[in-house]
């Protein structure tokens, strides 16, 4: 089969998707299939691999598919049951249960639910189409197409001696093919990283699988940085770089407070150590914040990486990263992942930033996350009152919560999955055991109808846990 010389208006992803659905519509039984790998379809298919990548994406946001990490992706179960969800680790059995019909989801952290920009994109997309030549649309730029890499530079220039050039910027299929570029090209395989904590479990697992020593800074109940662990590790250990958030950290739901900014940047640079910027939520944070951490550390050992799922929906799963230096082994590594990405999409996206829509976007947007974060926070206090703590986000979807008596939070987890209720337990986001008394939950609902029971649920599960 190949997906060649099909009609204009109709992207390769497009007929992807529709061949993976009846694919999935195949399956009809109560176990869990494993579906093609990447490789496998795009010999089939006779389209590159990233396409392959952006169409399991989309099916992945949509519940219909779920991927295990170093095994593949799966079509769920028709038929779940409680002893679905008791096989495998933690974090499998949350995306089963996330994908699951019926569920409630508390888990997630989607922030553009509420506003996303997939039919302004589509939209662009047929205007760029009359625009530009067919043979244009699927020109190979490994790196991305030069208008949304110059679209990215301009964003993230703040000044004549911190400013970016297109040149300095590369896109990838999604975040994780950009972070496992970087885990190469940096070196990582066997170094020290310090790495602040919470931390996203995507981010964590790749870090993991790549044999990385990762030494984690946990936030502080007031919301401040230990700078006395950061400077003792700089000094007592062979850090290669430090990842830290940009300016708002999740799912602690934090800001990076003025002093310790400058205080971190001038240890950095005390010690020649790199910085790994997360911008995931950059540009999220309810109110406006003080400048972002590489605004302030030294250029010459800056690399920052984001991805615009968080933004625009999953209509834009792409990611990418900023660098001033090593672009030769840069450019290799993209070149050797053959990320064709769509031009067409592309170009979309660099038009929302030059037009100046990106920005009335995102204040809508962060508009609405506020909004439903007030909503919810009354809802917490309504049913979880006297059993949780947390801290008010200060950007972001999610609420980070501690259990305010000891509990088994894996028994929570369990407990709830009997109720077709789903929540992240805290010790995702760790990997040398810490937030064992912490969970996420998200407050992108809209009026999600069972509410109400699902938190009554997670108030009864924290009682029912309690390790006196």
């Amino acid at each position: 089969m190949t997906l060649r010389g099909t009609r204009q208006a109709d992207f390769a992803y497009q007929a992807v998707y529709r061949y993976m659905i009846n694919l999935i519509n195949e399956v009809s039984t109560d176990t869990r299939v494993k579906l093609p790998s990447l490789r496998e379809l795009s010999q089939r298919l006779n389209v590159s691999i990233s396409t392959i990548q952006y169409a399991y994406s989309l099916l992945e946001k949509e519940g219909r598919v779920y991927s295990v990490a170093k095994s593949g992706y799966y079509a769920w179960p028709l038929a779940n049951s409680t002893a679905t969800f008791a096989s495998g680790d933690l974090l499998e059995r949350l995306y089963v249960a996330a994908r699951s019909p019926a569920m409630a989801v508390l888990s997630g952290d989607e922030p553009a639910l509420l506003a996303n920009l997939d039919d302004t994109l589509l939209r662009l997309e047929r205007e760029l189409v009359r625009q530009y030549p067919r043979q244009s649309q699927h020109s190979s730029q490994s790196c991305g197409v030069w208008e949304l890499r110059a679209a990215l530079a301009a964003r993230y220039t703040s000044s004549p001696t911190r400013c970016w050039h297109a040149d300095d910027v590369y896109v990838g299929a999604d975040l994780r093919g950009v972070l496992d570029i970087l885990i190469e090209v940096l070196g990582l395989r066997g170094a020290t990283v310090l790495v602040e904590s919470p931390c996203d479990w995507l981010i964590l697992r790749l870090l993991q699988d790549a044999d990385v020593r990762v030494i984690e800074l946990p936030w502080m109940h007031g919301g401040r940085l230990n700078l006395v662990s950061l400077e003792r590790a700089l000094r007592e250990e062979s850090v290669q770089l430090l990842l830290m958030s940009s300016s708002l950290s999740l799912p602690a739901g934090v800001a990076v407070q003025p002093q310790d900014r400058l205080e971190l940047a001038q240890l950095l640079d005390h010690y020649g150590c790199w910085l790994l910027e997360n911008d995931l939520y950059g540009e999220l944070s309810f109110v406006p914040t003080q400048a972002p951490l590489r605004d302030l550390v030294n250029p010459e050992r800056l690399i920052v990486f984001s991805s615009f799922e968080k933004t625009l929906g999953p209509e834009a799963p792409y990611g990418y990263l900023l660098s001033r230096h090593m672009s030769s082994q840069l450019q290799r590594q993209f070149l050797l992942r053959s990320f064709r990405l769509s031009a067409i999409r592309q170009r979309a996206i660099a038009r929302l930033y030059h037009s100046g829509r990106i920005d009335l976007h995102l204040r809508s947007l962060r508009a609405l996350l506020l909004e439903q974060a007030s909503a919810m926070s009354e809802l917490l206090d309504q049913h979880l009152g006297g059993l949780v703590t947390y801290r008010m986000p200060v950007g972001g979807a999610t609420f980070w919560l501690e259990s305010a008596r000891t509990v088994d939070m894996r028994q929570v987890f369990q407990y709830l999955l009997a109720r077709a209720v789903v929540v992240a337990p805290g010790e995702l986001f760790s990997i040398s055991g810490l937030h064992h008394q912490h969970l996420r939950v998200s407050h992108t609902f809209q009026g999600l109808p069972n509410l109400h029971t699902a938190l009554a649920a997670l108030g009864e599960a924290l009682r029912q846990a309690h390790q006196g």
